[in-house]
């Protein structure tokens, strides 16, 4: 079976927070394992305030099947999807999954909050049994690309987050936050980011309001706010100026109503709103009141596009380096089929097999006639063949079942580290208790160098 890689999506720069909303996963845990059918073999779902996306592997009509079981999701019409989303293949789909990672299709490029939101997307892959031999390369690929962006360039420097561009608009419309309250809806890493900037910015008090109380209670501790039930909220508004809200709700949980009442309350004075949630935490219909400045998460545009413009340069350095590892990725698939495996095992018995003779003559000395030289040659190539017979059988044996092949292919060339790659000491460190230098390799046997 052919293995096709797709990425679909919505994003920040395609859709509008209307249409990201009515897609969005984040409350869709299961959304990959229903994605894991007919055409489908791998598949995994990234659901954030900017971007949804789904990574699909299949043959066939996998577009067609990612739409019907996305917007089945989401009650819409898988029409209305397939005319807003774009769609990624093969090379084009593994380029994009490297630069999300990096943080250069971001809103706000060079912010580290997205790596960490593919993580959650990947680890929910492999619990649900969704990731398999390419999305699993490809997404820790990914993780090191971004590694190497982070190290290599300046992108992520002075870089802000989404936090920090809306404490920035809070400041454009109250001019300075001395003497403002502020309340964030909401208690995950955008509200305590949120928090850090408003304090930084001058902010008098903070008020968090959360649904689960005790992580109120934990963030408003850290910042010296107070913490507050999210049922509780309206009997706080009236005395804030500020409300950012980043909650995971699928439907708004600030409606237009409530307000009206929370604004007689404060004889009127101005109130700040801004929703960094997808879907949305507030009615848009909150704008339509007198006093009242409502914003989205779209209308951070210019304040990120004026911090971006002080690190394009990075951003074009880091681009070249996800072309490169995307060149590199495009050689493991292609390594993937059996022929080529068998050519590489059987290479790297030979390369064995000719330098341990090496070793073994210059041992003998020059004293080792020709006749000698060649039977000690063929003694060790047919040692080298024999060896690598069975595997070699055993992959043909598998490539003759259907979808069989790859992982243990895969795992052939990760074993026999067939692409030369460099690992680290510490690769896989958290899977095993850590080795003394004493006791790292008791086999008796020389471990080639940048192998595990």
């Amino acid at each position: 079976m052919k293995n096709d890689i797709f990425l679909i999506g919505l994003n920040h720069k395609t859709a509008d927070v209307e249409v990201r909303e009515r897609f969005a996963l984040s409350d869709k845990p299961d959304t990959a394992r229903r994605l894991v059918s007919g055409p489908v073999r791998e598949a995994m779902a990234l659901s954030t305030c900017n971007r949804v996306e789904v990574l699909a592997v299949g043959s066939g009509d996998v577009i067609g099947h990612v739409a019907q079981v996305w917007a089945g999701a989401c009650g819409q019409p898988p029409r209305l999807l397939e005319e807003a989303a774009y769609v990624h293949r093969e090379l084009d789909a593994v380029r994009h999954v490297f630069s999300v990672a990096s943080s250069l299709d971001s809103m706000v490029v060079g912010e580290p909050q997205i790596l960490g939101q593919l993580k959650d997307a990947y680890r929910a892959a492999v619990d649900l049994g969704t990731a398999r031999v390419i999305v699993n390369r490809l997404l820790h690929k990914a993780f090191f690309v971004a590694k190497r962006v982070r190290t290599e360039t300046e992108v992520a420097s002075s870089a802000v987050s989404i936090s920090y561009a809306a404490v920035e608009l809070a400041k454009k419309i109250f001019g300075e936050l001395a003497g403002k309250r502020a309340m964030l809806v909401g208690a995950g890493e955008m509200a305590e980011l949120a928090a850090q900037n408003l304090l930084s910015g001058g902010i008098e008090h903070i008020v968090v309001a959360n649904r689960t109380l005790s992580r109120a209670e934990e963030l408003a501790a850290r910042f010296r706010g107070t913490p507050i039930a999210i049922e509780d909220m309206y009997e706080h508004l009236h005395e804030t100026d500020i409300v950012i809200s980043s909650t995971g709700s699928p439907t708004a949980v600030i409606r237009a109503q409530h307000v009206r009442d929370v604004l007689r309350r404060r004889r009127n004075r101005p109130m700040f709103f801004i929703d960094i949630a997808v879907p949305r935490d507030i009615d848009p219909d909150v704008n339509l009141l007198d006093n009242v400045y409502l914003y989205d998460i779209d209308d951070l545009r210019e304040v990120v596009e004026e911090n971006l413009a002080q690190r394009r340069g990075e951003a074009e350095r880091a681009a070249t380096i996800v072309a490169a590892e995307t060149e590199s990725f495009a050689k493991w698939l292609s390594s993937l089929s059996l022929h080529p495996t068998i050519r590489d095992l059987m290479a790297h018995g030979e390369d064995l097999a000719r330098r341990e003779l090496a070793k073994t003559l210059r041992r003998l000395g020059p004293d080792v006639d020709d006749r000698t030289r060649e039977s000690l040659e063929t003694l060790v190539l047919s040692i080298a063949q024999k060896l690598y017979h069975e595997p070699v059988c055993f992959l043909k044996r598998r490539a003759q079942e259907e979808g069989g092949a790859e992982r243990f292919i895969d795992l052939s060339r990760r074993m026999f580290n067939l692409d030369r790659e460099s690992i680290p000491p510490d690769a896989h460190a958290d899977r095993k208790p850590s080795l003394t230098d004493d006791d790292a390799c008791d086999c008796g046997l020389d471990e080639p160098d940048g192998t595990e």
